[in-house]
């Protein structure tokens, strides 16, 4: 596996600008209902962190993609709710999922502007928030004002921790910087969580009724 993640880190050192796109497509991507529920976004943006410390990326570039790329997918998507109101709910592709819409409306119904904020920390509600916002009538201005802080936190929460991690084992754990070590654990670390994340949820799914799976109804 280092073996392939070495000329992957010296490939983005050499055109980071297709990193920060990557970056900005992850996030956007996760923002748009039903693709958000299925790209791995966040896992994305947690490891591509780790080439912060090296030099490979800017920490500003790297925030400020994430933060461009959430930005304008939840912006869009509120936008496509707020024009269409409630019928675009029960719209293609939403149509198909009826359960996480259901849960979406219920998570918005409970927590009012608070929903747009928590939901950005809670896949895959986060990519059904925003349309719903909109689709029920919260004003932009409000919307704006409580997405733009969640976005600013979440891209944090995102970014950050593989800079300190990774920047931590090199510094404390004196391990070798031009070897790549810090970031090949950071890397895997990120990616066999999320796979053990998936293979949790796919089970608990199957084990209940799939909120994902077309056709779904609420449970």
């Amino acid at each position: 596996m280092t073996s392939f993640l070495d000329p992957v880190i010296a490939f983005v050192s050499a055109h980071p600008w297709l990193a920060y796109l990557t970056l900005f497509l992850a996030a956007l991507l996760e923002a748009i209902p039903v693709a958000g529920a299925l790209v791995p976004g966040s896992t994305i943006i947690l490891a591509l962190s780790a080439l912060v410390p090296g030099g490979e990326l800017n920490l500003w570039g790297v925030l400020a993609a994430a933060i461009a790329g959430a930005l304008l997918g939840d912006g869009s998507a509120f936008w496509a709710g707020h024009r269409s109101q409630r019928e675009i709910l029960g719209a293609w592709p939403m149509s198909k999922y009826p359960a996480v819409m259901a849960q979406s409306e219920t998570f918005f119904q409970r927590w009012g502007a608070l929903a747009v904020l928590f939901a950005r920390f809670v896949p895959p509600i986060r990519a059904f928030v925003p349309i719903t916002a909109g689709a029920l009538g919260m004003s932009p201005a409000r919307f704006y004002s409580v997405n733009i802080a969640a976005v600013l936190a979440w891209a944090s929460a995102h970014v950050l921790p593989g800079v300190f991690a990774v920047s931590a084992l090199h510094h404390y754990a004196g391990l070798p910087h031009h070897q790549h070590i810090g970031k090949h654990l950071w890397i895997l670390g990120v990616f066999a969580t999320a796979i053990i994340a998936l293979g949790v949820w796919t089970l608990r799914r199957r084990q209940a009724r799939p909120g994902l799976r077309p056709g779904a109804g609420p449970t």
